[in-house]
């Protein structure tokens, strides 16, 4: 996906992980983009605790298993200063599902990212989206699918009037109209090209820095589903990529458009 830089100030990220090494290269990659800044690091959960209040980060990524205070212990108190992402090698149900209870906005395991998608799921916490590693298990109510396109087990315990799975995906459709409405107020003359509503809403996502993965969980719909939209699309717009459908979409390609 294209390096797509945020407006406004850059987003302030605080690492926490006991691993120096981690910590190292988690700041190298964030701090090579403009729109972010890695403001203050720690070793531990309660380290983490006493500088997110000193510093106040946007977004903390946060490890599980770390000496002392554990990031889980110190989730809850994190989560009240800043968007929690946890970012570590633990992808035990039981954990992951508690990281969620616990305030965590996504969960990403070590070894199941790369580098561009990382910095894209930092990004998308400023509005709300949630990223969750493909191999994440999470319990939810029976009868209830993900909408992030992994698999959730039915758990005996997940009983709750609002479980964490239905606050999740109210902020990502929150989130999905926000960007909708940005990109639109940007282009308020912009054409539709024939587009359906809901190709008009997976246009819309594409051209925030959206990949499929991402479109599939804010849309509630599979990767398969995505992928036939934007064929339909790209013939739409006469686009055979998805820069080309942006600068159609955006208006920034109009000179010479005969559909």
């Amino acid at each position: 996906m294209p390096d797509q830089a945020l407006p406004g100030p850059p987003l302030r990220v605080l690492v926490a992980d006991d691993n120096p090494v981690v910590r190292a290269g988690l700041a190298a990659l964030l701090g090579a983009h403009p729109d972010i800044e890695v403001v203050a690091d720690a070793t531990n959960g309660e380290e983490a605790v006493s500088r997110a209040a000193d510093c106040r980060p946007d977004v903390i990524l946060l490890d599980v298993r770390m000496p002392g205070t554990d990031g889980l212990t110190a989730l809850p108190e994190l989560a009240a200063l800043a968007t929690v992402m946890m970012l570590t090698y633990s992808r035990e149900p039981e954990v992951v599902a508690e990281a969620l209870r616990r305030g965590a906005t996504g969960y990403l395991v070590h070894g199941e990212f790369t580098a561009p998608e990382l910095i894209a799921s930092v990004r998308d916490l400023k509005y709300g989206l949630t990223t969750l590693s493909p191999s994440v298990r999470v319990p939810a109510p029976a009868g209830v699918s993900s909408p992030f396109g992994v698999s959730y087990e039915p758990s005996h315990e997940s009983h709750e009037p609002t479980s964490q799975l239905q606050l999740v995906v109210a902020q990502s459709s929150k989130a999905r109209s926000a960007v909708a409405a940005r990109l639109r107020r940007r282009v308020p003359d912009r054409p539709a090209f024939g587009l359906s509503s809901r190709e008009v809403e997976v246009m819309d996502l594409i051209a925030s820095g959206m990949n499929n993965r991402q479109i599939a969980a804010a849309c509630f719909i599979s990767e398969k589903t995505v992928k036939n939209h934007i064929n339909r699309i790209f013939a739409k717009l006469h686009s055979s990529s998805r820069s080309e459908a942006i600068a159609h979409w955006l208006g920034t390609a109009r000179e010479g458009w005969s559909g």
